[in-house]
């Protein structure tokens, strides 16, 4: 698993994490940010001075704070992603609880994942928090899940590029198309599996995938089948949730 740099610098990490959450989920007041972060109004004011000077982030009419000119050309729609990340922290909280393990939710962000919420579980050995985290879609269980649920050529159009082996990434997808989930083994970190399914109902503005990340000591094949329907209920009654919004 990937953990912290031993020498990691907290401002460093909380201006980035910053950043990344003024982008995936929309305008913030300084309190806000500061809520999120776990810091002082004074340290999160300070912070967003920063972005607002190196162009992450600029200031609104309304005092509020949004990505700046940086970020935006590979900035999700605002609205949904926030309103997505509402819908699905009590139903990542459930996960957690019954299944004692991290749960995720990302969106899908041209070839890759943005991850926009993470329950850690209170394990000892566990996953960390992914949110503000981007990873190849094709090679995270969330992303693999919303993949096949694209079109063959807006997929492509999509990975165009990206170094992969298109033909047996089609064979995987189809699997994960025929079964309902997909699987990440250590493909993104060693000692880290995941399992992800495709949130149901979303436009194609956002796309989302809910994933359940488990150390591979703790991943039994066993399991499986209670992760994937405990994961695939949550999906669809997120997806229920925002069709009704």
């Amino acid at each position: 698993m990937k953990n912290k740099p031993p020498y990691a610098i907290a401002s460093v990490d909380a201006a980035l994490l910053l950043a990344a959450l003024l982008q995936q989920e929309g305008p913030m007041r300084v309190t806000d940010a500061a809520e999120r972060l776990g810091v002082s109004v004074s340290t999160a004011h300070r912070l967003l001075a920063m972005l607002v000077y190196r162009d992450f982030a600029e200031q609104q009419e309304d005092r509020r704070y949004r990505a700046g000119p940086v970020w935006r050309a590979a900035t999700p729609p605002e609205a949904p992603v926030a309103r997505l990340r509402e819908v699905a922290l009590p139903h990542l909280r459930r996960l957690v609880d019954d299944l004692g393990e991290t749960a995720n939710v990302a969106v899908l962000a041209g070839a890759d994942v943005r991850f926009v919420a993470t329950v850690e579980c209170d394990q000892v050995l566990r996953v960390g928090d992914r949110t503000g985290r981007t990873l190849p879609a094709h090679l995270a269980s969330g992303g693999k899940a919303i993949l096949a649920g694209l079109p063959d050529g807006e997929r492509d159009a999509l990975l165009e590029g990206v170094e992969v082996d298109l033909p047996r990434l089609r064979k995987e997808l189809a699997l994960v198309r025929r079964r309902g989930f997909a699987l990440n083994d250590q493909a993104t970190e060693t000692g880290l599996a995941a399992v992800g399914v495709a949130v149901p109902g979303m436009d194609a503005t956002v796309r989302a995938g809910l994933s359940l990340a488990v150390p591979t000591v703790r991943f039994a094949r066993d399991r499986l089948p209670g992760w994937v329907a405990a994961l695939t209920a949550a999906a669809a009654a997120m997806g229920a949730e925002l069709a009704e919004g």
